[in-house]
């Protein structure tokens, strides 16, 4: 309670402090009013939405969208206050220097400028508008990112070998069937010869597939579509009945999986053959600095060769730096998700890549090499907490296998 308490003080004090700025732009009484009025119902419907009843730290879309307009409102104080507070720095400086050392008759601090309110008002409209068009557009800008890997130990079968990796679907986020058709279309037309999941198809229950199962259905891959859990996958953010009923839950996620085409990996392998050769796929359950570690390295590679070419699955790329890439076995190439990139940032090929994320995770998006083995971080197919993406968009991985040294 103390927490909530301390959390609308602060809001309300950041929302009257940002309507210095507006009062200065304007003397409209209605647009004060309006701009207090969005702040009263933006953070009534946050304190409802996550105190009312609810089944553990499950993030439904109306607690999502809750969260969603009061990160995007927060947007315009958590730009306004500094400058203002700057602002006010300078004028308390101006007045006391007019008092004690031009020897002013009394404090007289200069009033607020016009043009600060406006620049920083202009400023706020930035994150403000990025925000929303993330919530509106932004979460579905599917965006098909293609990368060729060289190895020189790949098996002449599979040069030119084509995967595609999609991850974190997070089911239970979305509110556009269109646009998750158009997304599988995107998929199939990338023609790849396998399609890898990397966990995490629901955000808290199996049944938030379902609505959505036959659409999966249509993903087609040649040689197989194949799965491992992610965090969400587990249950383990509701608070459920009884333990029977949890691990109900898991089972019916399974078989969700299999019926949409699925082969789950479970600390366990497939080869994929050709033309009398062929390659590992293992695959492992969720293994996370931070969260479950049911995943089982060793296990699932029980039953392959050392010199075999792999391909590991696993949902959280901590794994990587923390067992994988120092493993004795040489995982080729490491497919992985988790982080959604955060959802936010900017990123300009060959100049720019950032997002908060970067500071949680060594691997947070993309390809990164160490010791002759690649890994790749999958930005999400999905979307979770924050109902929208800005500068991370929605993404699907086609990666061509290709033998021998890459061409300089």
């Amino acid at each position: 309670m103390i927490r909530w308490v301390i959390f609308i003080v602060i809001y309300l004090l950041m929302t009257l402090y940002g309507l210095q700025a507006i009062k200065t732009v304007t003397k409209q009484a209605w647009v004060h009013y309006l701009f207090l009025g969005i702040a009263v119902i933006v953070v009534g419907n946050f304190v409802i939405q996550f105190t009312i009843a609810s089944e553990g730290r499950v993030l439904n879309p109306a607690r999502s969208y809750a969260f969603g307009f009061l990160l995007v409102f927060m947007s315009i104080n958590l730009v306004l206050v500094p400058i203002l507070i700057g602002e006010d720095i300078i004028r308390g400086v101006f007045g006391l220097y007019d008092k004690y050392i031009a020897k002013s008759d009394a404090l007289q601090v200069p009033g607020r400028r016009k043009f600060i309110s406006q620049l920083a008002l202009g400023l706020a409209a930035i994150p403000f508008a990025s925000l929303l068009y993330g919530m509106y557009k932004g979460k579905y800008n599917f965006r098909v990112l293609n990368y060729t890997l060289h190895f020189e130990d790949l098996p002449d079968a599979f040069d030119g070998y084509r995967i595609t990796q999609i991850s974190d679907i997070h089911s239970g986020s979305f509110d556009n069937k269109e646009k998750i058709e158009y997304a599988v279309d995107l998929i199939n037309e990338q023609q790849s010869d396998v399609l890898l999941f990397t966990g995490d198809m629901v955000n808290n229950k199996a049944n938030e597939m379902l609505p959505w199962k036959s659409t999966f259905s249509r993903l087609e891959a040649k040689d197989g579509k194949f799965s491992i859990l992610g965090n969400h996958d587990y249950g383990d953010y509701v608070d459920w009945s009884s333990k029977a009923e949890k691990v109900q839950n898991l089972e019916e996620l399974k078989s969700i999986q299999k019926d949409i085409g699925f082969d789950l990996l479970l600390n366990e392998h497939r080869y994929v053959e050709k033309d009398g050769q062929r390659i590992a796929i293992v695959g492992v359950e969720n293994w996370g600095k931070g969260f479950k570690q049911k995943g089982d390295l060793k296990k699932a590679s029980s039953q392959i060769s050392q010199e075999d070419f792999k391909i590991l699955m696993t949902h959280d790329p901590s794994h990587w730096d923390a067992e994988v890439v120092n493993d004795e076995y040489h995982y080729h190439l490491t497919l992985s998700g988790h982080t959604h990139g955060m959802q936010f940032g900017i990123e300009i090929p060959g100049w720019i890549k950032w997002s908060p994320a970067k500071w949680r995770y060594k691997q947070w998006a993309g390809i990164y090499k160490a010791f002759g083995q690649y890994i790749n971080v999958n930005r999400g197919f999905g979307f979770l907490a924050y109902p929208g993406r800005v500068g991370i968009w929605p993404e699907i991985t086609v990666i061509e296998l290709k033998k021998g040294l890459k061409e300089v």
